[in-house]
């Protein structure tokens, strides 16, 4: 069986015409892709997810050893829901030297030129296999990546690196931020708002959990980031929605609020979760002298580790030297580069787009940036064939 070769933007195209938004099924993609791969004979394993409605795709191109080069990518994005897109967000644009649409720097456009690459790397007698990590769901907290990552180290030769291909300007990153979601519920007491003696406002208990999140986020400002890499400079906290209470004459009986900290590779996730353990427990014994039901929980809804710099790990040599660098970067958004990284396979950053142009209207990814990703293929091909 053969397939006719495309080029990276022809596979853009393609891709972005996919609505595989986090909501939605991928499997219409990863169908596209696997038949692509078996056009050029190359075998594909699907590792689900969510069976018959999200999956993961782990190809190996070359010899069946341990090694090489894991070129790791997502395939779902973020949705177009109340954005003000020029053009169907699902049809690629271009439009002067720049390819629009959803997905086309987050991260499709990566996928599309690994794809490109592949009647090469096909061509090529490789001396060290170049894998591709296809993933579900990273958009919604990295976690259709996980069963991938334990496919690969449970049944598969350990790769040698990994090379996360999100939006960096094609500049190599080293670390980046941990993400960790809470919901944090308030179990207060209802009772008429006149009787405020027989109440406990879950309301009321909530702006003083929200006060002290607020210490912790100063907390964590003051103390910065000690290796002067990062933007901001410091672990970041912050409250996204929070919802309670019934109506204005009743108080309110629970309260629920949805918070993340953005978290250097430095701090820990144990400290935080135990900081507002220690406060909650200040505050449940007079809500438990109203009412032994009230009380205050917290639970970690998703946590992806940050990624720690590893001077002259092999991924960072072999990356530095792909894209022509002479130096790393970090960044404050998170990937499933920590979850590789702390699976025991170095990992790296480097992608086309910029993470700026991500998640908007009118996203899009300029054609000299993929024509960069073009070349540090063409490169990692030689690596890989020497």
């Amino acid at each position: 069986m053969s397939t006719q070769r495309l080029s990276s933007t022809q596979l853009l195209e393609k891709l972005i015409s996919f609505d595989s938004t986090s909501r939605n099924s991928n499997l219409p993609l990863i169908d596209f892709i696997q038949e692509y791969l078996a056009g050029f004979g190359v075998k594909s394993t699907r590792v689900d997810y969510e069976k018959d409605n999200k999956t993961n795709l782990y190809a190996t191109i070359g010899p069946d050893i341990e090694g090489g080069v894991v070129l790791s990518g997502h395939t779902d994005v973020v949705p177009v829901d109340g954005q003000d897109w020029s053009n169907d967000p699902f049809g690629m644009v271009e439009h002067d030297g720049r390819l629009f649409g959803r997905g086309a720097c987050d991260m499709k456009g990566f996928i599309a030129v690994a794809l490109a690459a592949v009647p090469d790397f096909v061509a090529q007698d490789l001396k060290r296999p170049i894998h591709f990590a296809f993933s579900c769901d990273e958009e919604v907290g990295c976690t259709g990546v996980r069963p991938l990552i334990d496919h690969i180290i449970d049944e598969m030769p350990k790769p040698g690196m990994v090379i996360v291909g999100e939006p960096t300007l094609m500049k190599v990153v080293d670390a980046h931020k941990g993400a960790c979601r809470f919901k944090t519920t308030i179990t207060g007491h209802e009772a008429h708002s006149s009787c405020t003696h027989l109440g406990v406002s879950s309301i009321l208990v909530a702006g003083k959990m929200l006060n002290e999140i607020d210490r912790i986020a100063e907390d964590y400002r003051q103390r910065g980031d000690s290796s002067g890499r990062f933007d901001p400079p410091y672990t970041t906290v912050q409250v996204g929605m929070i919802e309670g209470g019934t109506a204005n004459n009743i108080i309110p009986g629970k309260t629920t609020f949805d918070w993340e900290a953005r978290m250097l590779p430095e701090h820990s996730l144990e400290e935080l979760t135990s900081r507002i353990s220690a406060f909650s427990k200040t505050l449940e014994p007079e809500m438990k002298a109203i009412s032994e039901k009230a009380g205050i929980k917290t639970s970690v809804e998703n946590a992806i580790p940050g990624l720690a710099a590893q001077e002259e790990s092999p991924a960072e040599v072999l990356a530095l030297h792909l894209a022509q660098a002479n130096g790393t970067q970090a960044v404050s958004y998170g990937t499933e580069a920590g979850l590789f990284q702390r699976a025991g396979i170095p990992a790296i950053v480097c992608g086309p787009g910029s993470i700026e142009q991500a998640h908007k209207a009118d996203e899009y990814v300029e054609l000299s940036q993929m024509q960069q990703c073009e070349t540090f293929m063409q490169r990692l091909t030689h690596h890989c064939t020497t």
